[in-house]
Protein backbone atom coordinates (compact mmCIF):
# COMPACT_ATOMS: atom_id res chain seq x y z
CA UNK A 1 0.00 0.00 0.00
CA UNK A 2 0.96 3.69 -0.29
CA UNK A 3 0.92 5.28 2.97
CA UNK A 4 2.03 8.90 4.04
CA UNK A 5 2.55 9.04 7.67
CA UNK A 6 2.20 12.79 8.92
CA UNK A 7 4.75 13.46 11.89
CA UNK A 8 6.97 10.20 10.84
CA UNK A 9 9.95 11.87 12.01
CA UNK A 10 8.39 11.86 15.44
CA UNK A 11 8.84 9.38 18.94
CA UNK A 12 5.60 7.11 17.24
CA UNK A 13 5.83 8.20 13.95
CA UNK A 14 9.31 6.42 13.13
CA UNK A 15 8.43 3.52 14.67
CA UNK A 16 5.21 2.97 12.50
CA UNK A 17 7.00 3.96 9.35
CA UNK A 18 9.71 1.22 9.85
CA UNK A 19 7.40 -1.59 10.93
CA UNK A 20 5.26 -0.69 7.89
CA UNK A 21 8.63 -0.44 5.57
CA UNK A 22 9.69 -3.63 6.91
CA UNK A 23 6.29 -5.09 5.87
CA UNK A 24 6.78 -4.02 2.23
CA UNK A 25 4.51 -0.61 2.03
CA UNK A 26 5.92 2.17 0.59
CA UNK A 27 5.69 4.90 2.95
CA UNK A 28 6.54 8.40 3.13
CA UNK A 29 7.80 10.17 6.28
CA UNK A 30 6.25 13.36 6.22
CA UNK A 31 7.15 16.48 8.33
CA UNK A 32 8.42 19.97 8.57
CA UNK A 33 11.88 18.28 7.74
CA UNK A 34 10.88 16.95 4.27
CA UNK A 35 8.53 20.03 3.42
CA UNK A 36 5.71 18.77 4.75
CA UNK A 37 3.82 21.55 6.93
CA UNK A 38 0.83 21.29 8.79
CA UNK A 39 -0.15 24.64 9.80
CA UNK A 40 1.44 26.40 6.40
CA UNK A 41 -0.32 23.57 4.03
CA UNK A 42 3.05 24.04 2.47
CA UNK A 43 3.91 20.52 0.81
CA UNK A 44 0.90 18.40 2.01
CA UNK A 45 -0.66 18.34 -1.80
CA UNK A 46 2.52 16.78 -3.24
CA UNK A 47 3.13 14.44 -0.57
CA UNK A 48 -0.24 12.87 -0.91
CA UNK A 49 -0.29 12.13 -4.67
CA UNK A 50 -1.10 8.54 -4.72
CA UNK A 51 -1.38 7.82 -1.28
CA UNK A 52 -4.21 5.38 0.03
CA UNK A 53 -3.78 6.21 4.21
CA UNK A 54 -2.90 8.49 5.43
CA UNK A 55 -1.91 8.08 9.42
CA UNK A 56 -1.72 11.56 11.57
CA UNK A 57 0.85 11.50 14.41
CA UNK A 58 1.82 15.19 14.87
CA UNK A 59 1.53 16.73 18.07
CA UNK A 60 1.47 20.47 19.30
CA UNK A 61 4.42 21.78 19.94
CA UNK A 62 2.63 23.22 23.53
CA UNK A 63 0.53 21.53 25.98
CA UNK A 64 -1.25 24.35 28.21
CA UNK A 65 -1.86 27.71 26.28
CA UNK A 66 -4.34 28.68 23.40
CA UNK A 67 -1.65 27.65 21.06
CA UNK A 68 -2.32 24.22 21.56
CA UNK A 69 -6.00 24.31 20.47
CA UNK A 70 -4.84 26.40 17.43
CA UNK A 71 -2.49 23.83 16.24
CA UNK A 72 -5.03 21.14 16.14
CA UNK A 73 -7.72 22.96 14.65
CA UNK A 74 -5.41 24.11 11.75
CA UNK A 75 -3.48 20.88 10.81
CA UNK A 76 -6.73 18.68 11.09
CA UNK A 77 -8.61 20.96 8.68
CA UNK A 78 -5.73 21.53 6.07
CA UNK A 79 -5.05 17.76 6.41
CA UNK A 80 -8.46 16.65 5.40
CA UNK A 81 -8.59 19.25 2.78
CA UNK A 82 -5.31 17.92 1.31
CA UNK A 83 -6.95 14.24 1.61
CA UNK A 84 -10.26 14.92 0.37
CA UNK A 85 -8.19 16.53 -2.69
CA UNK A 86 -6.02 13.46 -3.56
CA UNK A 87 -8.78 11.19 -2.37
CA UNK A 88 -7.35 9.37 0.03
CA UNK A 89 -9.27 5.99 0.94
CA UNK A 90 -8.44 5.72 4.64
CA UNK A 91 -7.54 8.65 7.57
CA UNK A 92 -6.05 6.88 10.49
CA UNK A 93 -5.26 9.15 13.19
CA UNK A 94 -3.85 9.29 17.14
CA UNK A 95 -5.86 10.72 20.03
CA UNK A 96 -5.75 10.51 23.69
CA UNK A 97 -8.24 8.85 25.79
CA UNK A 98 -10.53 11.09 27.96
CA UNK A 99 -10.33 13.78 25.14
CA UNK A 100 -14.53 14.63 24.92
CA UNK A 101 -14.19 15.32 29.01
CA UNK A 102 -11.68 17.75 29.55
CA UNK A 103 -12.33 21.11 27.89
CA UNK A 104 -10.35 22.85 30.60
CA UNK A 105 -7.38 22.21 28.71
CA UNK A 106 -6.51 23.45 25.73
CA UNK A 107 -4.72 20.67 24.34
CA UNK A 108 -7.30 18.30 24.98
CA UNK A 109 -9.73 20.44 23.54
CA UNK A 110 -8.27 20.77 20.00
CA UNK A 111 -7.59 16.70 20.06
CA UNK A 112 -11.85 16.68 20.84
CA UNK A 113 -11.97 18.94 17.80
CA UNK A 114 -9.88 17.09 15.82
CA UNK A 115 -11.90 13.90 16.49
CA UNK A 116 -15.46 15.86 15.37
CA UNK A 117 -14.00 16.95 12.14
CA UNK A 118 -12.22 13.69 11.04
CA UNK A 119 -15.98 12.29 11.85
CA UNK A 120 -17.93 14.45 9.75
CA UNK A 121 -15.23 14.93 7.15
CA UNK A 122 -16.53 11.54 4.93
CA UNK A 123 -13.52 10.04 4.80
CA UNK A 124 -13.37 6.79 6.21
CA UNK A 125 -11.22 6.78 9.27
CA UNK A 126 -9.92 5.21 12.17
CA UNK A 127 -9.08 6.99 15.63
CA UNK A 128 -7.00 5.79 18.05
CA UNK A 129 -7.27 6.60 21.90
CA UNK A 130 -4.29 6.16 23.83
CA UNK A 131 -3.37 6.56 27.70
CA UNK A 132 -0.53 8.79 28.03
CA UNK A 133 2.85 7.51 26.88
CA UNK A 134 5.69 6.61 29.38
CA UNK A 135 7.46 9.12 28.00
CA UNK A 136 5.11 11.94 28.69
CA UNK A 137 5.41 11.60 32.35
CA UNK A 138 8.68 14.04 32.22
CA UNK A 139 6.29 17.26 30.74
CA UNK A 140 3.25 16.00 33.34
CA UNK A 141 6.47 16.85 35.87
CA UNK A 142 7.49 19.80 34.59
CA UNK A 143 4.10 21.22 33.71
CA UNK A 144 3.24 20.48 37.27
CA UNK A 145 6.10 21.60 39.10
CA UNK A 146 6.75 25.16 40.98
CA UNK A 147 9.79 25.74 43.41
CA UNK A 148 10.63 21.53 43.24
CA UNK A 149 7.39 20.87 44.54
CA UNK A 150 5.24 18.23 41.91
CA UNK A 151 1.61 18.96 42.74
CA UNK A 152 -0.62 15.91 41.04
CA UNK A 153 -3.80 14.68 41.04
CA UNK A 154 -4.17 11.40 42.63
CA UNK A 155 -6.49 10.20 39.41
CA UNK A 156 -5.78 7.32 38.08
CA UNK A 157 -3.41 6.82 35.08
CA UNK A 158 -3.27 3.81 32.82
CA UNK A 159 0.23 4.88 30.48
CA UNK A 160 1.39 2.71 27.56
CA UNK A 161 4.57 1.90 25.81
CA UNK A 162 4.93 4.03 22.99
CA UNK A 163 6.12 0.74 21.52
CA UNK A 164 2.74 -1.08 22.04
CA UNK A 165 1.06 2.21 20.49
CA UNK A 166 2.61 2.08 16.98
CA UNK A 167 2.30 -1.39 16.99
CA UNK A 168 -1.24 -0.91 17.08
CA UNK A 169 -1.49 2.15 14.28
CA UNK A 170 0.43 0.25 11.67
CA UNK A 171 -1.71 -2.74 11.74
CA UNK A 172 -4.80 -0.56 11.57
CA UNK A 173 -3.23 1.40 8.58
CA UNK A 174 -3.34 -1.31 6.27
CA UNK A 175 -6.57 -2.95 7.76
CA UNK A 176 -10.04 -1.68 6.48
CA UNK A 177 -11.05 1.67 8.20
CA UNK A 178 -13.02 1.25 11.81
CA UNK A 179 -15.38 4.43 11.26
CA UNK A 180 -14.85 4.88 14.66
CA UNK A 181 -12.36 4.70 17.75
CA UNK A 182 -10.83 2.31 19.34
CA UNK A 183 -8.83 2.53 23.02
CA UNK A 184 -5.64 0.94 24.50
CA UNK A 185 -3.39 1.51 27.39
CA UNK A 186 -1.04 0.05 29.54
CA UNK A 187 -1.52 -2.96 32.09
CA UNK A 188 -1.01 -1.51 34.79
CA UNK A 189 -3.14 1.00 36.39
CA UNK A 190 -2.10 3.61 39.17
CA UNK A 191 -2.72 6.87 40.77
CA UNK A 192 -0.60 9.40 38.82
CA UNK A 193 0.71 11.20 42.34
CA UNK A 194 1.78 7.73 43.42
CA UNK A 195 3.43 6.75 40.16
CA UNK A 196 5.17 9.55 39.42
CA UNK A 197 6.66 9.91 42.78
CA UNK A 198 7.83 6.19 42.19
CA UNK A 199 9.57 7.72 38.86
CA UNK A 200 11.12 11.06 40.41
CA UNK A 201 12.51 8.91 43.24
CA UNK A 202 13.89 5.93 40.66
CA UNK A 203 15.20 8.96 38.52
CA UNK A 204 16.50 10.88 41.77
CA UNK A 205 14.90 14.28 40.51
CA UNK A 206 15.22 17.04 42.93
CA UNK A 207 11.60 17.74 43.69
CA UNK A 208 8.99 16.20 45.67
CA UNK A 209 5.53 14.96 44.90
CA UNK A 210 2.65 15.49 46.55
CA UNK A 211 -1.38 14.52 46.11
CA UNK A 212 -4.24 16.80 45.85
CA UNK A 213 -7.54 16.55 44.18
CA UNK A 214 -7.47 20.02 43.06
CA UNK A 215 -4.42 20.01 41.32
CA UNK A 216 -5.17 20.48 37.04
CA UNK A 217 -3.94 18.59 34.47
CA UNK A 218 -3.03 20.79 32.21
CA UNK A 219 -5.76 23.34 32.95
CA UNK A 220 -8.73 20.25 33.04
CA UNK A 221 -9.84 19.51 36.51
CA UNK A 222 -9.93 15.64 36.98
CA UNK A 223 -12.04 12.74 38.55
CA UNK A 224 -10.77 9.29 39.48
CA UNK A 225 -11.11 7.71 36.52
CA UNK A 226 -10.79 10.95 33.52
CA UNK A 227 -7.42 9.34 31.94
CA UNK A 228 -8.49 5.62 32.08
CA UNK A 229 -10.14 4.09 28.99
CA UNK A 230 -13.53 2.41 29.11
CA UNK A 231 -14.16 -1.63 29.40
CA UNK A 232 -12.85 -3.22 26.46
CA UNK A 233 -10.05 -0.99 25.60
CA UNK A 234 -6.73 -2.97 24.25
CA UNK A 235 -3.86 -3.20 26.54
CA UNK A 236 -0.17 -2.61 25.65
CA UNK A 237 2.06 -5.34 27.15
CA UNK A 238 4.68 -3.80 28.53
CA UNK A 239 4.43 -2.19 32.20
CA UNK A 240 6.11 0.96 33.68
CA UNK A 241 9.17 -0.71 35.36
CA UNK A 242 10.05 -3.23 32.39
CA UNK A 243 9.86 0.33 30.29
CA UNK A 244 11.73 2.14 33.02
CA UNK A 245 14.56 -0.08 32.77
CA UNK A 246 14.67 -0.41 28.54
CA UNK A 247 14.60 3.38 28.52
CA UNK A 248 17.07 5.81 28.37
CA UNK A 249 16.00 7.13 31.85
CA UNK A 250 17.73 3.83 33.10
CA UNK A 251 20.73 4.83 31.43
CA UNK A 252 21.66 8.69 31.81
CA UNK A 253 18.96 9.69 34.73
CA UNK A 254 16.86 12.91 35.33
Amino acid sequence: MNIVVIGGRGLVGRNIVERLRAEGHQVSAASRATGVDVITGQGLAECMVGAEVVVDVTNSPTFDDEAAFDFFRTAIVNLLEAELAAGVKHHVTLSIVGTEHLEGSHYLRGKALQDRLIRASGIPFTIVHATQFYEFLVAIIMNAVRDQIVRLSPAYIQPVASDDVAALMAVLAVGEPLNGSIEIAGPERERMSELIQRFVIDMEAPCDVQADAGAPYFGASLHEYSLVPGEGALQGSVGFQKWLERSEFARVGW
